[in-house]
């Protein structure tokens, strides 16, 4: 054991002179491009942050008795299998020095130097933060923490003249602590990429004083000797662009939260039109400076879906941003909860489908060249290798070698023949697999390939609200599942062979079917070999592989029920149900006025059982039913998680499902104050309220906005917009009468105007291709209902909402969509305080009541 564990403390030191050697200090060359010093080729790169060494990711993890170097390990594993050759934090500086900026060489330090050691040991490169600002806290209480942004906070440090020595001290002695575990200091280490002076510092002073405060930062970071590109955040503050350059930095930083941050739950709709482009006002100020651009952080906030995130990196790449790191990996072990970051969630176990989107937007970063142009949604959505589909969740990377997708499709590969890599989720024409975990195939030589599957990850609770440790938003459970191959060279009866640690699963092959559990193999065709000395092109090691083991501990019945559905149509329920428990039978007790009736749910597909509703209780009235789970341990009855059944004398849950029956000619409600408030898109305001009318079960949505215009504090040069916007997703909400939608001849809008000055309001339905089409409404102070023929509306502006971070970004979306509207094909309600209201009374209080809005 001594032995093995000297000659690869010997292998690794070599490798890492070695390494050290080829890879020289990155700098930025006369174009704003970054270029790696040793073959001056562009640097390209593509990660995420992550820190568990501080904050909540390491109090969590030593309050669950978690290895964090364990866990350390794991993720990274997970880096490399996911593609990712970069890593940013932001360092929380005042976990790691005191009062007067001097570094604490403490167990977060500790842990830190080993998290860069396991990155850079898979050649993984770096971009480092040194200062936050940030307390520790989140989303917890700020402890009482020894650093100087502790004592002066964020403003303070910007401006006190000892906040700015103890930043100066700092920065210094950061740069200049050697990791023990490589014997270099931050400021040689050959991953280093740049160093950005600190996290979103907001500057609210004047330029010469902003320009003052950079330069003694910059002055401490290159008194260490260090020749690392310096870069500084210049998406706040815009109009102080010039001063951020003049203080000599390489480059700037930038973020994207293009959804908004912090809805609470899923986000509906299509996206898409919110990441058409990156656009930066200030671009030619960067290009004037020969400055670089890189991505500190961005995410698709309060999304679950996977189709997002290339054409988030797309955009990036047009906007010739280098290099880009996603904001947040989960660590593993708080996945389960999604505590750290809320209104975020990635992480490869537990969020697959979107941690394989970040894979394909690796690639986009490393194969788009910077500045390209691909036009205006939706004609944007193929370029390249890639392809993009909203209506299937799905991102495609279909190269000669590579064929990544983050859903089941049914894309047919571009050169089978030449595949090489192959991961993705779900069905393709090149692997049909019922399991709900990633996989990935990599192949090693003619007629080897290795194989790497995940386990099923199944969401069972809303991820983007008030989570804790004691909440599960997600479960894994480990199963084996039907696998088929369509692989180039592949035959009839290969071999398959578990290779990772304790896995001695092994799989019976018919054809090119079996049944897999998840682990890693290596895939054979009879007689052919693997030369395991031989390079394999392979970012990870043959053997590896890790996973949470299960952590279903009850039954979860997944389901939400039509809203409303038409009278003498069918219906079909379906619910997700995963138990520890060996599931028997599924059923459903169904009810309708003094109809009665039950069905069994059929098990179609891994954890998916459905059954179609018998007619005759769709008939005008309520449907209410329940799901009744049999498992060898009893049954439980859905919705409640109730133990027993109906029929049993001491059944004592109320709960029930319910969809509402109703006749074809009852108007069709895409907006209704009183039931659907909640999922309202539009910049918060504690004026905006719910109030009940004087009619039983009706309520009004009242917006009321002080000034449809304020000067943004990061953008006060910014071109007045008069508008206050708000949307309403409805696709959901009408999924039961999709069918009526071409009958439909007008809209119904019931609505009042709060103030004399409103006199105008316009609303407008969006199409899923981001086209609007709308019309003005002349209010009246009184409650009334307004119709409007459909015909009569016209292309009106669409706002991007939620409205993305940073603020500078464009307030309307332009499409390329020049038809008309399409109502089959529309998915959302805009509603707009600003249009047509008379110069003279912008600058006035505005308000609107809104009750309803219906189709007929």
């Amino acid at each position: 054991m001594k032995k093995r564990f000297f000659l690869t403390f010997i292998f690794f030191v070599i490798s890492f002179i070695s390494f050290a050697q080829e890879k020289q200090d990155v700098y930025v060359d006369d174009e704003g491009l970054m270029r790696w010093g040793h073959n001056d080729e562009e640097v390209k790169g593509f990660g995420v942050n992550y820190s568990v060494p501080f904050a909540h990711g390491y109090r969590s993890g030593e309050q669950l008795g978690v290895n964090l170097k364990e866990a350390i390990d794991k993720d990274v594993y997970h880096f490399s299998r996911l593609g990712f050759d970069l890593f940013r934090i932001h360092v929380w500086d005042t976990e790691i020095s005191d009062e007067e900026g001097n570094l604490i060489e403490n167990e977060h330090l500790k842990l830190f130097d080993y998290l860069l050691k396991k990155l850079k040991e898979r050649d993984i490169n770096f971009v480092i933060t040194p200062i936050a600002y940030w307390g520790n806290g989140w989303p917890e209480p700020d402890e009482d923490t020894p650093g100087f942004s502790n004592k002066y906070g964020k403003a303070g440090s910007l401006t006190e003249p000892g906040a700015i020595e103890a930043q100066e001290n700092y920065l210094a002695q950061f740069l200049n602590h050697v990791n023990p575990h490589t014997g270099v200091a931050y400021k040689n280490e050959p991953n280093l990429i740049a160093f950005e002076i600190s996290n979103e510092p907001h500057h609210k002073g004047k330029p010469e004083e902003v320009k003052e405060f950079i330069e003694k930062m910059v002055k401490s970071m290159k008194s260490t000797g260090t020749e690392k590109p310096i870069f500084y955040n210049v998406s706040h503050s815009i109009h102080l662009a010039e001063t951020y350059f003049d203080a000599g930095i390489d480059g700037g930083t930038f973020q994207w939260y293009p959804t908004g941050l912090g809805f609470q739950k899923e986000l509906e709709g299509n996206l898409l039109p919110n990441v058409n482009e990156y656009q930066i006002p200030f671009n030619d100020v960067i290009e004037e400076n020969n400055a670089a651009k890189l991505v500190y952080e961005f995410d698709a906030a309060d999304v679950m879906k996977s189709y997002i995130y290339a054409a988030m990196a797309r955009s990036f790449r047009e906007a010739g941003i280098q290099i880009g790191t996603h904001f947040a990996y989960d660590p593993t072990y708080l996945a389960f909860g999604n505590t750290e970051y809320n209104t975020h969630y990635m992480n490869l176990a537990y969020t697959p489908q979107r941690a394989l989107a970040l894979m394909i937007a690796g690639e986009i970063f490393h194969q788009v060249p910077v500045n390209s142009d691909f036009g205006v949604f939706p004609k944007n959505l193929e370029f390249q290798d890639f392809t993009i589909d909203y209506e299937n969740d799905l991102a495609v990377l279909n190269s000669e070698g590579k064929f990544i997708y983050t859903n089941t499709n049914e894309v047919q590969p571009k050169s089978i023949e030449n595949l090489n890599h192959v991961a993705g989720f779900g069905n393709s024409e090149v692997i049909k697999y019922e399991g709900k975990g990633a996989y990935f195939l990599d192949k090693l030589t003619d007629g080897v390939w290795r194989l790497e599957v995940m386990p099923d990850a199944i969401l069972v609770d809303n991820p983007f609200g008030s989570n804790s440790l004691d909440k599960t938003v997600a479960v894994i459970n480990w199963e084996n599942w039907q696998m088929d191959l369509n692989l180039p060279g592949i035959s009839d009866n290969f071999s398959l062979e578990a290779i990772n640690e304790n896995n001695s699963f092994n799989p019976e092959i018919e054809g090119k079917s079996f049944k897999i559990r998840p682990g890693t193999y290596l895939l054979k065709n009879n007689g052919a070999e693997l030369d395991k000395n031989t390079e394999l092109d392979l970012r990870v090691e043959l053997e590896e592989f890790t996973a949470p083991e299960s952590t279903v501990e009850k039954t979860y019945v997944l389901h939400e029920p039509v809203k409303e559905i038409t009278a003498n149509s069918s219906l079909e329920i379906t619910a997700e149900i995963v138990s520890d428990k060996e599931i028997e039978g599924v059923e459903a007790w169904l009810k309708n006025g003094n109809t009665y009736d039950s069905v069994e749910l059929e098990n179609d597909r891994t954890y998916n059982f459905s059954a179609q509703i018998p007619e005759n209780l769709l008939k005008n009235g309520f449907l209410e039913y329940r799901i009744i789970v049999t498992t060898d341990k009893g049954k439980e009855t859905f919705p409640g998680e109730v133990s027993g059944s109906p029929e049993d004398w001491d059944f004592h849950s109320e709960a029930k499902y319910t969809t509402r029956v109703v006749r074809e000619e009852k108007p069709l409600y895409i907006f209704n104050a009183s039931q659907d408030e909640d999922y309202i898109v539009g910049e918060w305001s504690p004026q905006n309220n719910l109030v009940p009318t004087n009619n039983p079960g009706e309520a009004e949505y009242q917006v009321k906005v002080e000034k449809l215009f304020e000067e943004d504090v990061e953008n006060p040069e910014a071109e007045p917009v008069y508008d206050y916007s708000f949307r309403y997703n409805f696709s959901r909400k009408i999924e039961g009468r999709k069918t009526e939608l071409d009958s439909k001849e007008k809209i119904i809008i019931k609505a009042r105007a709060l103030t004399e000055s409103t006199d105008k309001f316009q609303v407008a339905i969006i199409m899923k291709n981001g086209a609007a089409f709308g019309t003005l409404i002349d209010l009246d102070a009184e409650t009334e209902t307004y119709e409007i023929e459909l015909s009569s509306l016209k292309p009106v502006k669409t706002v991007s909402l939620p409205r993305p971070y940073p603020s500078f970004l464009p307030y309307y979306f332009k499409h390329s969509y020049e038809g008309d509207l399409e109502l089959e094909n529309a998915e959302a309600l805009q509603f707009s305080i600003g249009p047509g209201i008379e110069d003279n009374e912008l600058e006035n209080p505005h308000g609107v009541g809104i009750i309803s809005v219906s189709l007929e």
